[in-house]
């Protein structure tokens, strides 16, 4: 498992450069992937995600495939532990 968590990305994509932009504001360090320039990164977003859309962000166990900012906000409340593992202030 990476220790830092993974967002699958695909260029051009606004929902992925919003995500970006809010992880950066928020200070949490990311090991981007891009899906596009790797077919394996792909193929193991689709393994954990069972899914092809992006963003989709990764660690450990905890998955949230598809989403907007405020969409993974709402998500992330309710995952205090992987908040406080990212160092996620909400």
């Amino acid at each position: 498992m990476s220790k830092l968590p993974i967002l699958y990305v695909k260029p051009g994509c606004p929902w992925c450069v919003s995500a970006l932009d809010y992880f950066k504001a928020k200070g949490v360090r990311l090991d981007v992937r891009d899906v596009i320039a790797s077919p394996a990164e792909m193929k193991q977003m689709m393994k954990v995600s069972a899914q092809t859309k992006c963003p989709t962000f990764q660690h450990g166990d905890a998955v949230k495939a598809d989403f907007s900012v405020e969409e993974f906000t709402d998500w992330a409340k309710s995952k205090p532990t992987v908040c406080a593992e990212i160092g996620l202030k909400l």
